[in-house]
């Protein structure tokens, strides 16, 4: 409130009545065609974030769960930091005022629905969530008692939640580097990569970026799979995969007695320069992906109920996709 007038700052809000349409004259004789807004209905109702009245022929609801993993890994393999920061992002095509109910394999939330149940928690794996943060839509309340998610949802697209986990985090690749220095003026480079998620899933946009010395004066390369190329302009060897791949075939054979790992083979001569006393300082190998129906924290969903008092069916839609944030390998 300010003044006794109430405010409402909601981008839901303000869009409806900010627009790039004309603006008629209150002593125009044309009747207008669209029905007059209530503002004071939407700043002041208990639903702000959703207008009444919307009507859609068919009712639908997208949800996806887009992860970032942050990694940093020794060369030995030893994992020194990790995290997965996630988004639940939704797109509701919804008519009236409905009431959505979604849950997911959170341990706490599990464990709290089996108490007031009376049953036995949920086989399978559960994920614990930290620093989790809701959209404005979420009933708080019913969050802190029931531990549900629990929401009357805005129309079209929105973003949910954000969480972040620490623990249990599967990696979908491994990085196996090894550089050796043979000489001032010579270098071996031999990179090896393994995917951890199964052969039914596949990645996209596979990019391995492997930092060569400011000094490099020619490289000589072979790959297994995919191709590489030296970029001058920032000092590294980019092994790029195909966009889409099946892990069995970029990333090793799981069912096959020819089993092999995609590995990078390079030769790099590098100048021999006076000045240039200091011993070059390797800077982590970075990594870009995309892995489709996979999550790196095991975050599922386990139902996702539309509720509304027409009663009209719905259809809903659940995808999955991590993603590199920070994926580094010191080498």
């Amino acid at each position: 409130m300010d003044f006794g007038y109430p405010q409402n700052l909601s981008p839901e809000i303000l869009k409806l009545y900010i627009t790039q349409e004309g603006v008629r004259s209150p002593f125009s004789s044309k009747p207008s065609d669209k029905p007059v807004l209530n503002a004071t209905l939407q700043v002041t109702g208990a639903v702000g974030w959703r207008r009444e009245g919307l009507v859609y022929k068919k009712n639908e609801v997208f949800l996806d769960i887009v992860e970032s993993v942050n990694l940093l890994m020794s060369s030995k393999g030893i994992v020194l930091r990790c995290d997965v920061t996630g988004k639940v992002l939704m797109k509701c095509f919804l008519s009236g005022m409905s009431d959505l109910k979604l849950g997911l394999n959170d341990k706490i939330g599990l464990e709290k629905e089996s108490q007031l149940k009376s049953r036995p928690t949920k086989s399978g794996k559960t994920v614990e969530l930290d620093d989790v943060s809701f959209h404005q839509c979420v009933n708080l309340t019913r969050f802190n008692s029931e531990k549900t998610v629990s929401f009357v949802p805005p129309d079209g697209k929105f973003e949910l939640m954000k969480y972040r986990i620490t623990e249990g985090v599967n990696l979908p690749f491994r990085v196996l580097p090894t550089i050796k220095e043979l000489g001032r003026t010579l270098m071996e480079v031999n990179v090896m990569v393994k995917s951890v998620f199964g052969a039914k899933m596949f990645a996209l946009g596979v990019v391995i970026k492997i930092p060569l010395p400011k000094q490099t004066a020619k490289t000589s390369f072979q790959e297994t799979s995919g191709r590489a190329k030296y970029n001058a302009a920032i000092h590294c060897l980019a092994w790029k995969n195909c966009s889409m791949l099946y892990s069995s075939d970029i990333l090793g054979y799981e069912n096959s007695l020819d089993k092999t790992e995609p590995t990078l083979s390079a030769e790099v001569e590098v100048i021999s320069t006076i000045a240039e006393k200091k011993s070059w300082t390797r800077p982590p190998i970075q990594m870009e992906f995309q892995v489709p129906m996979f999550t790196a924290s095991g975050l599922r969903v386990w139902f996702l109920k539309v509720w509304e008092k027409s009663g009209y069916n719905t259809v809903e839609w659940v995808r999955y996709i991590t993603k590199a944030g920070s994926y580094e390998i010191r080498c």
